[in-house]
């Protein structure tokens, strides 16, 4: 779900070590043009919330890599995880960082750009607000009624309303239908709002380590990661923003600690094992820490200073809203187009095996075909951030069949 490197903006929040993903095999490395990506600008004067309220001006950022056909119909969207942007692909510059997904999208790559659109999207009241290539309204914008930052006077916004920005974008480039919808964790609720709300828009449906039914416990889960903000004194109800004011900086690291811990499986950590900060001793001084959080707290704290508490809670609220239009989880799958690829990580503990594979079944009792991948690594929930390189061939094939 969770500045520029991969582990920097996806949820491993500052982890400097991880498995490289292995190349994939007997495909040419593309050239430094081809891989080169410009973050545009999508705007829309007045935006309808599902909720009720307007939200003028809104902007948000994407990014493209390939060629759309002349019927506008091989485009393929790829959402974002909760601390994520639309830099799933590409580079901005030659010696600059690739996209989280970079494995796996681009010339001759399982989402081939040679052969396919792609396209991805910045959230509305995304997290990375501080990052000047992050483009998007929320909280943190001016609201054009009183000149000041929302705050908290910023509307509700749902994850169906993530889909419908996107797809005011889509129309906007000429898109006729979705090849395929895909996306990690967060990305991966959008790609089932999607599927829900407009079948007849999209082929394909690809959720990766997520998108399962997000129930009392996964509600609950995110108002834990959310509390640290709301009790920290500078959180002031979202009253933090201009001159003179400090944000909530304490409480939304502690927040990303939460996340960070919670997105990670035991193997991950096993170079802190039992290890004291150096000089330190915790069994006689109860201030003094074990390595693991000190390096919670380091990480976490310099996540803090790349994000916006506020946005942060809206996206929790976002999240808690996925597929609330519906009935039931299993009727809103029962609309969802006909072909998937559900791709859960089995040592993930965000989304639960469980409930994967209850989300399979609901698919498959609602006649749906669908192929199942597994994404495996250490890193637990982030294995399907980082590691999608070993799946390039089954999504390959899945995609292009």
């Amino acid at each position: 779900m969770l500045r520029r490197d991969l582990l920097a903006t996806g949820l491993a929040l500052g982890t400097t070590s991880i498995l490289a993903a292995p190349a994939l095999a007997q495909t040419p490395a593309p050239t430094a043009a081809e891989t080169l990506v410009e973050k545009k600008v999508f705007e829309l004067a007045n935006y309808s919330t599902r909720g009720g309220a307007v939200i003028p001006n809104v902007r948000v950022g994407y990014q493209t890599m390939g060629r759309l056909n002349p019927a506008g119909t091989n485009a393929v969207l790829v959402c974002h995880f909760f601390s994520g942007d639309s830099h799933a692909f590409g580079r901005y510059e030659a010696a600059g960082p690739a996209g989280y997904w970079d494995a796996i999208i681009g010339p001759g790559k399982a989402i081939d750009t040679n052969r396919y659109f792609a396209v991805s999207v910045d959230c509305l009241a995304n997290v990375n607000v501080p990052n000047a290539r992050t483009v998007t309204t929320g909280p943190a914008s001016l609201n054009p009624a009183t000149g000041r930052p929302y705050g908290m006077d910023f509307p509700v916004v749902a994850m169906r309303d993530f889909v419908e920005v996107q797809k005011a974008l889509l129309d906007s480039l000429g898109v006729k239908k979705l090849h395929m919808v895909t996306g990690p964790s967060n990305g991966a609720l959008q790609a089932v709002e999607w599927a829900a709300a407009h079948p007849g828009f999209i082929e394909r449906v690809m959720p990766v380590i997520g998108g399962a039914e997000f129930d009392a416990w996964m509600i609950g889960w995110l108002n834990i990661w959310e509390s640290p903000i709301k009790l920290d004194p500078n959180w002031r109800n979202g009253d933090y923003y201009g001159p003179g004011r400090e944000a909530p900086l304490r409480g939304l690291a502690e927040a990303w600690k939460l996340v960070t811990l919670h997105a990670r499986d035991r193997a991950s950590l096993t170079t802190h094992g039992r290890k004291v900060v150096e000089g330190q001793n915790p069994a006689r001084n109860i201030n003094d820490l074990f390595a693991v959080e000190k390096w919670l707290d380091d990480a976490a704290m310099a996540r803090a200073r790349t994000s916006d508490a506020t946005s942060f809670i809206y996206m929790v609220r976002a999240n808690q809203l996925f597929l609330h239009e519906y009935p039931s989880y299993e009727a809103a799958l029962a609309r969802a187009p006909h072909r998937w690829l559900v791709i859960p990580s089995p040592n993930d503990h965000v989304f639960l095996p469980d409930a994967m594979r209850e989300m399979v079944e609901a698919l498959r009792k609602g006649g749906k075909a669908v192929q199942q991948a597994e994404v495996r690594g250490p890193l637990g929930h982030l294995n399907g951030v980082v590691g999608m390189a070993p799946l390039a061939e089954q999504i390959r094939a899945f995609i292009n069949n």
